[in-house]
């Protein structure tokens, strides 16, 4: 190794600039224009990931509605306890429309969740309530809380292609 080397060597480690025209080694502090700085990196807002839920409720029976809405509640505090968020829709059709219509078993639980949880929809089906009120021979009504759609198989069928998870409890 040639003292030039050496020297540049040495001097590096002590913080000192060199300019060694034929070293090999060239040293440069923080204080040099030509040091290489670290590149800033700004965080930027983390975005909230949002999980997405399509929840299917097709029975007339109050077993599976209470664990429809169980299944529910317990999806949005596991991802509000992990900083995320969950949107739910909760989809109705046939048998299952008997969870929002106006006499349902569930009723109170069902106001009581949408006032609390704006990410929570329930959903209608547009075909099933025409078929009931003709089969009943009177209008079926519904509960405020639930968006109508023209056929709850068809909405299931969007939210999936839309990225939602399918569960049938």
């Amino acid at each position: 190794m040639s003292i030039k080397v050496l020297a540049g060597l040495v001097l590096g480690a002590l913080g000192l600039a060199v300019w060694l025209p034929s070293a090999s080694v060239e040293a440069q502090t923080s204080e040099s224009p030509t040091a290489k700085r670290p590149a800033v990196v700004k965080k930027s807002a983390a975005k909230t990931k949002v999980n997405k839920v399509a929840i299917q409720v097709s029975e007339n029976d109050k077993n599976v509605m209470n664990r429809a809405l169980n299944n529910t509640r317990n999806l949005i505090a596991f991802y509000k306890a992990k900083g995320e968020k969950v949107n739910v829709e909760i989809v109705t059709f046939h048998d299952g429309l008997h969870l929002l219509r106006s006499e349902s078993p569930v009723k109170d639980r069902i106001a009581v969740m949408a006032l609390e949880n704006p990410e929570v929809t329930f959903v209608a089906c547009a075909n099933t309530q025409a078929n009931q009120s003709k089969a009943e021979g009177k209008a079926v009504t519904l509960l405020s809380e639930a968006k109508v759609m023209p056929s709850g198989i068809a909405r299931l069928i969007e939210l999936q292609q839309q990225g939602y998870t399918y569960i049938r409890p």
